[in-house]
């Protein structure tokens, strides 16, 4: 059986430099029809800047990219998409007030008629197959605004699969999808694969990536860290070129058993998930890992009781005292906080600098004279900014300039300025590379044996297993069951998760 054939795609030397920043260095990267290449590195590694180079968003200061033999020193987005390159991204890039199928052709609108009208039968007939083959369970017709962030991510997915790409770089496109909609995905690589489509695999999920790449290639500071054959990829191997040392285990036991009750949740039912009540607590130097399937109401659970609306009845109780949470403001003044699933879009203001995204919900600790104080505002960003290693030339850049897992760390630095009681991470890690990961576990664990109470809503079984002390699981809005450490397991937890008793499984 023969390899499979030059795709034509070939980066030489390519070298990118801003101010301050060596983002590339002397790259080279050449890709074939038919085979899966998985692009790791942690965050701020350069693989957001191969992928702007590749899309024509951005030129290279040096190197040369070849296409079916004709070379070019830089991409147009238009020469990009021409040579059938297409991308789903990490971070949507959705219109919520369209549907699904003007989402998938905008700019590509079907027409008819001597008028050229827009044929909406036409993309509706289009889109539904696509559809299908990504195991939607949304039609052509759905509003955007009505998906999941799953589903939005399904949706990228089918608008790269209807441009008819010959390479189709995927950028973490599993962030957000559960087990069954990830092991779909990956069906559909290898059939983009059998048909000869290439795939650029980006994940920080090496399970995953070691589980359907044919090579994978390492970046690191910018630079090529190393190359793996099939044969030679493993978990750690990728790690050690990834991050140049190996990572211990994920648990870290508690300095000292939890205490009392810090967070108190009684019959609280939100607008989302009205049928049911959750019923918990969370101790004193604990972190309680919150699992569930996507739509169990998890993020709409921490959103009520952070006063982010959604509540319909029930109590919270913040050190024994009633919250009463009409706001987050009120939440925040209790000492409970709230890093929530979509930084984008509820975790920062993206065109603000970092430092004002840090400093937000304390100004008053920046106050000089009834004035915010800039040079404040910079001092306490720089201690986070070192405490999170977090990636920056200048904290008074905007934040939409970073990485994801760079943008997710200004979030957690937000909060951690102040002084939490009780610290609910959503999703704290979707998008973050594996040394950023052990680097916010630890924080976790830090803050738990300062007495802070973690409650930790995560998608990512491996996470929710190895990180929690405690582990609640919901279904449909309220709380299907409860696991002791002993008894963690990805069957015990998704046997809760579809609403069966353990001693029925």
């Amino acid at each position: 059986m023969s390899g499979p054939q030059e795709l034509g795609l070939r980066l030489q030397g390519i070298t990118k430099v801003y101010p301050g920043v060596v983002a590339l260095k002397d790259v080279s990267l050449n890709i074939s029809a038919g085979e899966v290449v998985g692009l790791i590195g942690e965050n701020g590694a350069g693989k957001s800047t191969m992928m702007k180079i590749l899309g024509g968003v951005i030129t290279p200061t040096d190197g040369s990219i070849s296409i079916d033999g004709k070379l070019y020193r830089g991409l147009t987005v238009a020469e990009s998409q021409a040579a059938g390159i297409a991308f789903v991204h990490q971070e949507l890039n959705t219109l919520d007030n369209l549907d699904v199928a003007a989402n998938v052709f905008l700019g590509r609108e079907k027409t008819c008629g001597r008028w050229r009208l827009i044929d909406r039968k036409a993309m509706r007939d289009a889109v539904q197959p696509l559809l299908d083959r990504v195991g939607a369970q949304f039609g052509p017709d759905m509003p955007v605004a009505a998906l999941s962030l799953a589903e939005q991510q399904l949706l990228e997915i089918a608008k790269a699969l209807s441009m008819d790409a010959r390479l189709v770089i995927m950028d973490e496109p599993t962030s957000s999808l559960t087990i069954s909609e990830t092991n779909n995905l990956l069906k559909v690589i290898a059939d983009l694969k059998a048909q000869g489509i290439a795939v650029v695999f980006i994940s920080h999920r090496l399970s995953e990536v070691e589980e359907c790449v044919d090579r994978i290639v390492v970046l690191r500071d910018g630079r090529i860290a190393g190359r793996l054959a099939r044969d030679e990829i493993s978990n750690d191997a990728m790690i050690r070129l990834m991050i140049g040392r190996d990572l211990k285990s994920l648990y870290t036991p508690p300095e000292a058993p939890p205490g009392e009750a810090l967070l108190s949740v009684r019959e609280v039912r939100t607008q989302a998930k009205p049928a049911n009540a959750a019923n918990f607590e969370l101790r004193r130097g604990e972190i309680l890992g919150v699992a569930g399937l996507i739509g169990a109401g998890r993020t709409e659970l921490a959103e009520a009781i952070f006063g982010a609306g959604g509540k319909l009845s029930g109590e919270v109780r913040v050190n024994g005292a009633p919250l009463d949470a009409d706001s987050p403001a009120d939440a925040i003044r209790a000492g409970l906080y709230l890093v929530p699933e979509d930084r984008k879009r509820t975790g920062l203001i993206l065109e603000f600098p970092i430092c004002e995204n840090v400093t937000m919900a304390n100004l008053r600790s920046c106050l000089r004279n009834g004035i915010v104080s800039r040079s404040r505002q910079i001092e306490v960003s720089e201690e986070q900014r070192s405490r999170l290693s977090i990636k920056t030339p200048d904290v008074r850049n905007a934040a939409q300039a970073m990485s994801g897992g760079n943008q997710q760390k200004v979030v957690l630095a937000k909060w951690l300025s102040m002084d939490p009681n009780v610290i609910i991470f959503d999703e704290p890690t979707r998008g973050i590379d594996v040394g950023s990961k052990s680097e916010i576990y630890k924080l976790m664990r830090a803050l738990a044996d300062r007495g802070v109470g973690v409650m930790m809503i995560s998608s990512d079984m491996e996470e929710v297993i190895g990180v929690s002390d405690r582990i609640v699981v919901m279904r449909d809005g309220g709380i299907s069951g409860e696991l002791q450490r002993s008894d963690f397991s990805e069957h015990n937890i998704l046997t809760l998760a579809v609403g069966k008793a353990l001693e029925e499984a």
